[in-house]
């Protein structure tokens, strides 16, 4: 079964929803996509567990089926995430963060440990002096034309929409453990996840700064419910060392994914869909 809807946020915003499964089931999953200031693209992950729990994605304000415009701030996507659970008829649920979604999840469960009954992160999120070693390591996967071409592009006041899209391409094709596919994968999404809302990602990435999740480890790990997993790519960009420090800080297990990268799902399917499975089991009611 798959359902859609809009759920009118007290603010004023609208935020488009999609669910898929047997909604009568809990606690329901919901997936928290990345960016910040993409739509949902987890449009793929949602049927790998859709048979064992309801999966409910959604746009995050700003984006694609969720227009707003206002100031971005993390407490403002925690309230989001807390008003959609009440639409949605659920005390609790079991989070799966993508990327900037698990650093969305990891917030969430600062402010409402109460409402989270497991939860996932996937490739993400990054504490500590990773980016470095992230900037290098993009900065050996691509050759000379691409750096120079990305800097001009990334200089431009104005782009027209076919340099936008060549824009992602080249920022995220790095992404993936195989260049070529890692190519083919990074244009499909750079024609699909857009617009992109670039004031919420340089909003929350100065909040994210100002006030970064390395300061609240302690306090997260001691409101963790008890189910909680880190998932990582091994050939992500960002240092799996940073997951593993992260794993060690709030005491979780680290589950790595061979031979793929910052989305595992493209490149390794049947290894996401066996572990997403196994933690999703664990949390549903009979």
């Amino acid at each position: 079964m798959k359902m859609h809807g809009l759920a009118p946020m007290t603010d004023g915003a609208r935020i488009r929803w999609a669910v898929l499964g047997d909604t009568a089931r809990r606690p329901p999953v919901v997936m928290l996509h990345g960016g910040p200031g993409l739509p949902d693209y987890l449009g793929d992950v949602a049927p790998m567990i859709a048979d064992l729990a309801p999966v409910y994605r959604y746009d995050q304000r700003g984006t694609r089926g969720s227009p707003w415009q206002g100031r971005h701030t993390f407490s403002r996507h925690v309230d989001d995430l807390a008003e959609l659970l009440d639409h949605w008829g659920a005390a609790k649920a079991v989070l799966i963060g993508h990327s900037y979604g698990a650093d969305l999840a990891s917030r969430f469960c600062l402010a409402h440990s109460d409402r989270v009954a497991a939860m996932l992160l996937m490739c993400g999120p990054f504490v500590g002096g990773w980016r470095t070693q992230d900037q290098a390591e993009r900065h050996r996967r691509m050759s000379a034309a691409q750096r120079e071409r990305l800097r001009v592009l990334e200089q431009m006041p104005e782009r027209t929409q076919d340099e936008e899209v060549e824009l992602l391409t080249l920022s995220w094709f790095t992404d993936h453990a195989e260049p070529e596919r890692g190519w083919h994968w990074a244009e499909q999404g750079a024609r699909q996840r857009r617009p992109v809302n670039w004031a919420m990602n340089s909003e929350l990435g100065k909040e994210r700064h100002a006030d970064p999740l390395d300061e609240h480890l302690d306090e997260l790990r001691a409101c963790l419910p008890a189910q909680v997993e880190l998932l990582g790519g091994a050939c992500d960009p960002r240092p799996l060392s940073a997951l593993v420090s992260l794993a060690l800080r709030l005491g979780a297990p680290l589950r790595r994914i061979d031979n793929a990268g910052h989305e595992p799902w493209l490149e390794q399917p049947d290894a996401v869909r066996e572990h997403l499975r196994r933690f999703v089991q664990g949390t549903v009611v009979p």
